[in-house]
């Protein structure tokens, strides 16, 4: 984001005292203040979804933009909530971990599914991050190659197992959504 579209989007965020969010489908009009249930202008999106809407499946890690943990889609595309100010996602659509479930029927995400099948996490603290990262992917490119998978998984780490079961896992499902 060019740094004055940037500027003016937090001024403009300020000046009106508040912002609104459509996450996982439910509009959110937040206030921005220092007060109990208000974003602070210096809150991250990570901090929002977690810390004032009880939204914790999107993890805090490295909190630089480094581990991939707290990743959601906006607006289509994976995105580092720990990297982006609340303020400056106005106007914005947010899918986050909880909002994969089908509303309907309360049905997990193939990709959750396919992640549970093939035992793709151990401590599973990244597992959130991962899964938003391979939605966004598949979401954009329905049939994409395991070099395209291992790329986009790239700026997700895990410390606990290696990355062979996730990408059976995201294959998988990309075999089916063909």
């Amino acid at each position: 984001m060019a740094k004055g579209k940037t500027i003016r989007t937090r001024r403009k965020a300020l000046e009106t005292e508040s912002i609104r969010l459509v996450i996982n489908g439910q509009t959110y009009d937040l206030n921005i203040g220092s007060r109990f249930g208000e974003v602070e202008p210096f809150h991250t999106l990570s901090q929002t979804l977690r810390d004032t809407l009880g939204l914790t499946g999107t993890k805090l890690s490295c909190d630089q933009g480094a581990c991939g943990a707290c990743t959601v889609i906006m607006d289509g595309h994976a995105v580092l909530s720990c990297k982006l100010l609340t303020v400056e996602c106005d106007g914005k659509t947010i899918t986050t971990i909880e909002g994969l479930r089908d509303r309907d029927t309360g049905e997990l995400d193939p990709l959750q599914k396919a992640f549970i099948d093939y035992t793709a996490f151990q401590c599973g603290f990244c597992t959130p991050g991962m899964i938003m990262t391979a939605r966004a992917l598949l979401d954009e490119r329905p049939s994409p190659s395991e070099d395209e998978v291992k790329e986009a998984l790239s700026g997700n780490f895990c410390r606990c197992i290696s990355h062979y079961q996730v990408i059976k896992a995201i294959m998988s499902v990309a075999q089916k959504e063909r």
